[in-house]
């Protein structure tokens, strides 16, 4: 269970106008971009190839030592990179998050990184926002600890800006490994990021109707309880695996599942093997946990689905996504009885909107419930959307906490029809 702290917000009085000078939207500004197929024509190639909407390994240009899975060991790997064309942003942002589509065969993996011009105007240095596999044999998968600087630092998957500092345009890399003297490679279908600048907020205005009332998807049900204990190595499943737990369910109500071969390792005794396999496969070894959000988008698009990490305003926004079918994967924050018949507190956990009663509140598929059969529950809308939307909270103890501002999973199959911005 996670949520990545808000290090720095806007005052109001920046937040009133946007850079370009347009009013800004009560609740702040979120965007969404990535580049993929014809987008990897653009921006600067260094050794790789983009075949049939794809980045590989085409000519590497450099050899890098890398430590390996066993301490104390490193491997070299030859690499090449991508490098985007420069995004100018309309608003100063105060936060990004990257995501990534790729495939690592065995011996390969894939580095993030992001960077960007301040309101300063200094170029930031590049910062990594992942090192990542869809297998755990060759690296650990793992976020990057320690980047702080002038201009910002990275919390896991997140990086903010520093006190008074905002990105004005950023750029995203990706750098591609295989082992060296072979001739695998990773293959990257997409790369994006959200950035976002948003207001402090303790209280989140109630949505109006978004066109979903009355629509409940059918989602799988998994329990993350029900694997308390299990793969201490990945987390020990229960409150730790509330992020894979509902990421298996969106993967398996889109058709795709772990392969009998991919949960032969789990072995006998374990409900709901396909879960344990999505702890150990977004299992962040840095941050020491499952919760890693583009880990866990990564994750299902190693089984050919589009996913990424972005922000959603309001309830009224995940409806568009329920009314085309898609769920909606959401994070909160909150203390016991802030929902009605939530008895725990959370300083991070991971939900599935899947509907919405005809009166407007929220059902969802909440893991941290006893069993699979109880997964499903009703939430009051005005609960759920100020603990998923605001920014600002007070903790058990009374402290000023972060909120989660709306982040959001979106995964669906390629073609899939999504709203429009």
């Amino acid at each position: 269970m996670r949520t990545s702290f808000l290090l720095v917000l806007l005052s109001a009085l920046v937040l009133t106008t946007t850079m370009c000078g347009r009013p800004a939207p009560p609740g702040g500004e979120i965007s969404y971009h990535q580049w993929s197929a014809g987008d990897f024509r653009t921006g600067t190639s260094e050794g790789v190839r983009a075949v049939d909407g794809r980045l590989s390994i085409g000519d590497p240009v450099g050899v890098a030592a890398h430590p390996g899975v066993s301490p104390g060991t490193t491997e070299d790997y030859d690499y090449a990179r991508w490098t985007s064309p420069t995004l100018p942003l309309d608003f100063g942002a105060t936060q990004l998050v990257a995501s990534w589509n790729a495939r690592t065969p065995p011996g390969t993996w894939l580095r993030v990184e992001m960077r960007g011009h301040t309101n300063s105007g200094e170029q930031t240095r590049w910062y990594g926002m992942g090192d990542w596999a869809s297998g755990d044999t060759d690296i650990l998968r793992t976020s990057t600890s320690g980047q702080s600087d002038e201009h910002g630092q990275v919390n896991v998957d997140t990086f903010a800006t520093r006190q008074g500092a905002t990105l004005v345009d950023y750029q995203l890399r990706a750098t591609l490994y295989r082992a060296a003297g072979t001739s695998a490679t990773p293959e990257v279908s997409m790369l994006g990021a959200m950035t976002s600048a948003l207001p402090d907020r303790f209280d989140v205005p109630t949505s109006g109707p978004g066109g979903a009332w009355g629509t409940e998807l059918p989602v799988p049900r998994y329990s993350q309880d029900v694997h308390r204990g299990h793969f201490p190595q990945y987390g020990g499943g229960g409150e730790a695996w509330c992020s894979p737990s509902s990421t298996e369910m969106v993967v398996e109500y889109w058709g795709k599942r772990p392969t009998d071969d991919q949960l032969a390792w789990v072995g006998a005794g374990h409900p709901d093997p396909a879960v344990d396999n999505a702890a150990r496969q977004t299992f962040d070894h840095a941050y020491d946990g499952t919760g890693n959000w583009p880990f866990n988008t990564a994750y299902a698009a190693t089984y050919g689905l589009d996913a990424h990490i972005t922000r959603l305003r309001s309830l009224a926004d995940a409806e568009r996504y329920v009314r085309l079918g898609i769920p909606v994967i959401t994070s909160q924050s909150f203390n016991a009885g802030e929902i009605d018949g939530v008895d725990y507190s959370t300083e991070g956990h991971i939900m599935v909107i899947v509907g919405f009663t005809r009166t407007g509140d929220v059902i969802v598929n909440d893991p941290a419930s006893p069993d699979d059969a109880s997964v499903r529950h009703v939430y009051p809308r005005k609960q759920f959307e100020n603990v998923w939307q605001r920014t600002k909270r007070h903790d058990k103890k009374g402290e000023v906490a972060d909120g989660p501002g709306g982040i959001a999973y979106i995964i669906t199959p390629p073609g899939h029809p999504r709203p429009q911005s």
